[in-house]
């Protein structure tokens, strides 16, 4: 008997390992393309920056800033909306409701090109702004035309982000693995011939990033249209696109703001370092600081798209057993690569700050902040996985009280505390807003911890078979 129970016992285990290592391999398969795709989409600006930054101090402080601004008012918030999709598009898919997919990828397209309009207007009067706020007339000019020529990326953004959506809850990777990484090599030769071969000089760069952004929509556009890949899932045109606006955007606001107050949480930091004694060295060092927390930020935002494609198709598909190892996976698969980069990075600290600058002062300051940004590093990849669960399971509004309470009642305060009270300057900045991102990160596992997962499963499947039986009876 008690040789039987011991042999149930280690079959059991062998089936729950052999479950888990299947999950993680699920998770590496879509995580390792989705980093190559942002990180592709997010260098596009990167090395525009860098190429216009070799006109002069001018036009790089000028361009820093227009970047800087145009993702705080427009790509964020095109970013974050088109994360709606992976709630509706993600739950669908595990549920069969393949043609469902399609039609909420139009509604969020058609949703984000009107959302595009009044924040077109605002770029286009970016000079105004900038000056009205007090910012230097000659960078406030440069930068308000950097931020036209990017109009046009605005509304390939609208575009490109639901598209992003559609491949990667299907698993589609390789269409947008291919599409991102040729962009990203054409726009290098690209952008320095617009800038330097051209009359364009430092709009130049504007435009390479519009050119750049709209040749991958146009390819994911023609793969989504003619690909047998995407047959299931290709919908029609029809005024369903309309009906399907609420429910997009009940889960694409929340995913906004969830993105958003902690994008801007971080540019306030900048703005903060301004009002520090020596400002200039401070917004430096914070600037790669933050520079280096947003490049390595795309390996922990990959997992979580990852996590969140499989937790919301397991959902869907009402498997809510298999939907809780994914978020085990995840897990385990973050703790291990932020476990590298953050070693990594510590073993570096003495020579990194070289990428960025060559001046002695700046350099040993990066090398005392860089324990920090290793801390960061580890927060960073354990809530962007997390917030990867959040998206998939489509509490998001969670997540906007979240964002709220640990930025802007308790990192925000803490920093400017520290800075300006304790006179801990730069590192009372970091520290502060860390401390932010510790309550972000803390709150979100606990609210992870508590899920029921039969619950999820239920709700998510009540959610979309009752729509369904709503437009069925609509269109009766």
């Amino acid at each position: 008997m008690e040789e039987s129970l011991v042999k149930k016992h280690e079959e059991d285990r062998v089936v729950r390992w052999g479950v888990y290592s299947e999950e993680m391999r699920r998770i590496c398969e879509i995580a390792g393309p989705m980093v190559a795709v942002v990180s592709s989409q997010y260098l596009l600006q990167v090395v525009s920056t860098m190429i216009v930054g070799h006109l002069g101090e001018l036009y790089l402080s000028s361009a820093a800033l227009a970047i800087s601004l145009s993702g705080v008012t427009g790509f964020s918030l095109h970013m974050g909306m088109a994360s709606g999709l992976e709630t509706i598009c993600g739950q669908a898919y595990g549920a069969q409701q393949y043609q469902r997919i399609g039609m909420q990828t139009y509604t969020a397209i058609f949703s984000l090109i009107l959302v595009s309009i009044p924040v077109s207007i605002l770029w286009i009067n970016m000079e105004s702004i900038l000056v009205f706020i007090g910012q230097d007339p000659l960078i406030s000019h440069e930068a308000g035309k950097f931020t036209i020529w990017l109009v046009p990326a605005l509304f390939a953004y609208a575009i490109l982000q639901p598209l992003v959506r559609y491949f990667q809850v299907q698993s589609l990777l390789l269409p947008m693995f291919a599409s991102s990484c040729v962009t990203l090599i054409i726009h290098v030769p690209l952008c320095w011939a617009l800038v330097f071969k051209t009359r364009l000089s430092n709009v130049g760069g504007a435009l390479a990033v519009s050119i750049s952004i709209w040749s991958n929509v146009i390819f994911l556009g023609l793969y989504m249209r003619y690909s047998s890949a995407c047959a299931k899932t290709r919908a029609p045109i029809s005024m369903e696109l309309f009906k399907g606006m609420w429910e997009f955007f009940r889960f694409a606001i929340p995913s906004a703001v969830m993105v958003c107050l902690e994008w801007w949480s971080y540019e306030l930091l900048v703005l903060l370092s301004g009002l520090l004694p020596n400002p200039q060295l401070e917004t430096s060092v914070l600037s790669v600081c933050l520079n280096t927390i947003s490049t390595l930020y795309m390996i922990p935002f990959g997992i979580g798209a990852a996590a969140s494609t499989r937790v919301s198709n397991e959902l869907g598909a009402g498997n809510s057993h298999a939907a809780r190892v994914a978020v085990l996976a995840a897990m385990s698969l973050a703790v291990i690569e932020t476990s590298i980069v953050s070693a990594t990075l510590f073993a570096c600290r003495n020579v990194y700050g070289y990428i960025f600058s060559n001046e002695k002062e700046v350099i040993d300051y990066v090398t005392v902040m860089a324990p920090l940004v290793c801390i960061s590093i580890i927060l960073d990849s354990i809530q962007g996985v997390l917030t990867g669960i959040a998206r998939g399971c489509g509490w998001q509004h969670l997540g906007v009280f979240v964002n709220l309470g640990a930025f802007y009642l308790c990192g925000i305060p803490m920093a400017a505390l520290l800075a300006f009270l304790v006179r801990l300057g730069g590192q009372g900045l970091w520290i502060g807003i860390q401390s932010g991102a510790f309550v972000q990160t803390l709150l979100l596992s606990i609210i992870t911890g508590c899920i029921n997962w039969e619950k999820q499963a239920i709700k998510a499947r009540k959610r979309l078979f009752d729509d369904q039986f709503s437009a069925d009876n609509i269109l009766v």
